[in-house]
């Protein structure tokens, strides 16, 4: 089984499908998938700006393993061509090994394997923050009921991570000599400095808050810009922000939270500039009745439960179209992302059997 998923997996490194800057075509990587899936009917969609979709279905499935191709760029501490796969006693290496062209490889590896009805979703835009792919599918009269999102987890199966919220937050100042006495209240880089100050206090406020293993609300401030001089009052200063909510959290409350502790003369402009959903999605009632569902499915085929996560899968678009979702794929988030990405051959085989088992119930 491991010579054959390697092979796949070769191949799969070998498509350049970095994101950014995202030019994947309809060709490729596709084209590959499609020879090796004999038997899958396939609907492949060019959503433009480079995100492609190829849903491959056999027989009327209910249940869809979702794959995306693309990964993030390389970095110059490879220490060999990323898209050459190399493989030692213990691991793949190759760009995109673990995050997760090692999950499409293992599932290539056994489709030929099974006859059972399954449901394929490959995507191209998951690292871009801009899921076209997923959002034009749900969109459409699917027919699927679970999904299963190849993230790295060690093929575990997780069923819940916290959402995800992206914000600039823009203030306004007078601008003038820092002599005069209003330079502490005109300057907009005071007033930011204020807001996120305010802001990391508040965000402290959530620590005792939990749900299913994951505990507070992460806040990050990433960015901040503004000012001329130390001797001028500045005029104009941007915040850009982040937030990582818990399954049950409004981030429409959250936002307005945030932007309550903005000085209102000061402030200029708040706009969000991305948003993913908790998994799973829906108040607390229904995110535990989800979560609960999800787990049924996991323990009915005999797929280890893992711990909730902190980073962000499109698991939870799924959920929050109403599918039970859950995240199960090769490899560990700790080498996703990594100069010298790599996945260990003992996961790529766990994924093959795990997936062999979906395939056939």
């Amino acid at each position: 089984m491991l010579p054959t998923i390697l092979q796949h997996l070769e191949h799969l490194v070998a498509f350049d499908t970095r994101n950014p800057p995202r030019a994947i075509g309809t060709d490729g990587i596709f084209d590959y998938l499609q020879t090796q899936l004999p038997g899958f009917a396939f609907d492949l969609r060019d959503h433009g700006a480079g995100a492609v979709s190829l849903l491959a279905r056999r027989g009327t499935p209910t249940r869809l393993i979702n794959v995306h191709l693309d990964t993030v760029p390389d970095s110059p501490n490879w220490t060999a061509d990323p898209h050459v796969l190399r493989v030692t006693d213990d691991r793949a290496i190759g760009l995109g090994a673990c995050d997760i062209k090692g999950a499409a490889a293992a599932l290539l590896s056994v489709v030929g394997e099974t006859d059972g009805d399954i449901g394929l979703l490959f995507s191209s835009d998951e690292e871009a923050n801009d899921a076209r792919c997923i959002d034009a599918f749900l969109k459409t009269p699917h027919g699927f009921e679970a999904v299963f999102v190849a993230e790295p987890t060690r093929c575990e199966a997780v069923l819940a991570h916290r959402g995800i919220s992206a914000s600039v937050v823009r203030f306004k100042g007078e601008a003038g000599h820092a002599s005069g006495a209003r330079a502490r209240h005109a300057s907009a880089v005071h007033a930011a400095m204020r807001w996120g100050a305010a802001a990391l206090e508040h965000a402290a406020s959530f620590d005792a808050q939990r749900f299913g293993g994951l505990t507070g609300l992460r806040f990050n401030i990433g960015r901040v810009e503004g000012g001329i001089k130390a001797n001028v009052i500045a005029p104009e200063c941007e915040v850009r922000f982040g937030f990582r909510p818990l399954p049950s959290m409004s981030i429409d409350q959250l936002h307005a939270e945030w932007r309550a502790l903005a000085d209102g003369e000061r402030l200029h402009g708040y706009l969000e500039t991305f948003r993913g959903p908790a998994l799973p999605s829906g108040d607390i009632d229904e995110a535990e009745r989800r979560r609960l569902a999800a787990r049924d499915l996991a323990d009915d085929l005999e797929i280890p439960v893992g711990q909730a996560v902190d980073f962000w899968t499109e698991a939870s678009l799924f959920s929050a179209a109403g599918l039970t979702a859950m995240v199960m794929g090769p490899g560990d988030i700790a080498q996703a992302h990594t100069a010298d990405e790599w996945v260990a051959l003992e996961q790529l085989v766990t994924a093959a059997e795990r997936y062999r088992r979906l395939m056939a119930c």
